[in-house]
């Protein structure tokens, strides 16, 4: 590792709420010759510890006031702070005002989360909302160039290699510097939300659908096994999505927990994969209203089938792992009907990582129960809808969650803009698509035939290839029901695409595929060279006005 654009830490700033491990920092920056400033108490204990220390009022002239909520905002800290060390301006304006620049700023931020947690007050809650900690961590961020900022006791160690070693590198500030605006960004974010719950009028502890939990994403994640389940939210998982990630799962309404709530009825204790598949399966499964079976594999389904009402599930299961039997290696299976024998008994070949369904019949339980490795849920009757958030960088997301409700959801409310009207098992095909195709993510295409998937071509980045991907996996990897080879099984399917085409070649790999009836939302702006593109071929083509996008 080159060390040219390593910057010697010659004065630290210091002002913790947690003072874990900040005395051995201390020291070790003392013996690496850098002179330390602090703030009240973190400053007595890094005195108590052996170590000379300046206080931050010695340095602005003035002490500490309001209850302590101004102790660091002043020119003579954040001047320090902000300086861009590289540019003779500023050093010079450092000159003339007397102010020492800073080589590395150590701060973690008051216990807001912590305070909501525990049931404080209003007034107290307001009183961990945190100025100068943030204030101080965003200016050494944004002056990576110049300084470093450790935000987290895990980080204690490395600065005290790096005050040994001559400093941080730019690529290590660099680093420090994106760690310390995620955890400013989960700090505002935790206050916004229990804000809006404020204004809303919610309760501390509401857990009103919509609301987000009062403990930020950071503290879920730090708090101890005992506390959480003392707090009765999370339950530890072995890992996140990759191994060294950590995760716990989360469950605010204890008396409405779907598949967060879900029973384990055998095998092993339920990964964030797991969770994260079964939940896409779930709703998959529950879109629709006869006898479903879903296979997903990695958030996207790899088959999809219905049977007849009064037809075993089993039915089901056959003919959507026969869409894409190599896929299905591995995956998650749903039913939305209780798991009969019949369908175990098919399960049971299978390397599945979990199985979820309303119920089991006692011998089909009993059979399932065999394979040690497989996770057995038991899950409500349906997945409830309501809202969704998804978390960016900053900030959260809120949406409604995407149902098959919407007008253009029925075919009877279906504009019919190339070929013949379809007849009713056609139609019911075309239904079954449209119902199937929400759950793959886009660009998502879905060719069916009697109500089963046959081909699926998901998460492209242009419909084009989802199309052929679709066309491709019909026709080369899917069998059926009793096992045999199904090929050229896109000749005489329906298919189903979950936003508009863009242009007709799209369409027209369908077209050429032998699909004869094709459902879509339109709304693009060469639609009528797509509804050209199946009239001359003679292909029916749908239009719903509702797209079902997925990302």
């Amino acid at each position: 590792m080159s060390t040219a654009d390593r910057r010697p830490i010659r004065r630290a700033l210091i002002s913790v709420f947690d003072k874990t491990g900040i005395a051995d920092l201390a020291r070790a920056l003392a013996g690496a010759g850098a002179e330390i400033v602090s703030t009240g108490s973190t400053a007595a204990t890094i005195r108590d510890a052996g170590v000379e220390v300046t206080e931050v009022e010695a340095v602005t002239g003035f002490p500490e006031m309001l209850d302590g909520r101004v102790k660091t905002l002043h020119p003579r800290i954040h001047g320090g702070i902000l300086a861009d060390q590289r540019l003779d301006s500023h050093r010079e304006q450092l000159a003339a005002h007397d102010i020492a620049p800073f080589d590395l700023v150590v701060v973690n931020l008051y216990p807001f989360a912590d305070t909501v947690a525990a049931g404080g007050s209003p007034a107290e809650i307001i009183e961990k909302i945190d100025v100068g900690g943030p204030s101080m961590v965003r200016g050494a961020a944004k002056n990576f160039a110049s300084l470093a900022v450790v935000v987290e006791p895990e980080g204690y160690a490395q600065a005290a290699r790096a005050a040994a070693a001559g400093g941080f590198t730019l690529a290590e500030r660099r680093e420090l510097a994106a760690i310390a605006f995620q955890v400013t960004a989960d700090y505002d974010t935790a206050i916004a939300d229990w804000m809006l719950g404020q204004v809303e009028g919610a309760e501390q502890e509401s857990t009103d659908e919509g609301a987000d939990s009062p403990l930020s994403p950071t503290h879920l994640l730090d708090i101890s096994d005992q506390e959480a389940a003392e707090l009765g939210f999370t339950t530890t998982l072995r890992y996140g999505e990759n191994p060294h990630q950590r995760a716990r799962l989360a469950v605010p309404d204890e008396d409405d927990p779907g598949l967060a709530g879900a029973e384990l009825l055998g095998g092993k204790p339920m990964s964030f994969n797991n969770y994260v598949d079964a939940d896409a399966a779930a709703r998959a499964a529950f879109d629709h209203d006869q006898p479903c079976v879903v296979v997903m594999k990695h958030n996207n389904p790899c088959g999809v089938a219905v049977a007849a009402e009064g037809e075993d599930i089993a039915r089901a299961h056959a003919r959507a792992h026969g869409t894409d039997p190599v896929s299905a290696y591995g995956g998650v299976i749903a039913a939305n009907r209780p798991v009969t024998l019949a369908m175990a008994e098919q399960v049971g070949p299978v390397f599945t990582e979990v199985i979820l369904a309303p119920g089991y019949e006692d011998a089909a339980l009993e059979l399932l129960r065999r394979k040690k490795n497989l996770r057995i849920l038991q899950v409500p009757e349906r997945p409830r809808t309501g809202m969704e958030i998804r978390h960016i960088w900053g900030g959260s997301l809120v949406q409604d969650v995407d149902a098959i409700d919407a007008a253009g959801d029925d075919p009877a409310q279906w504009t019919l803009a190339a070929g013949d009207a379809a007849d009713p098992a056609t139609l019911a095909d075309l239904a079954f698509a449209w119902r199937a195709v929400r759950s793959a993510k886009s660009n998502a295409i879905l060719l069916a035939r009697d109500s089963a998937a046959v081909g699926i071509g998901m998460g492209q980045v242009n419909r084009l290839d989802s199309c052929r991907l679709a066309v491709t996996r019909a026709n080369t990897l899917g069998e059926h029901a009793e096992g045999e080879a199904a090929p050229e099984r896109s000749r005489g399917a329906v298919a189903a695409s979950d936003a508009f085409f863009p242009f007709a070649d799209g369409a027209q790999i369908l077209i050429d595929a032998g699909v004869r009836a094709i459902v879509q939302p339109g709304g693009s702006i060469r639609d009528e060279e797509v509804i050209e593109a199946c009239r001359a071929a003679g292909v029916t083509m749908y239009l719903t006005g509702t797209r079902h996008f997925a990302h």
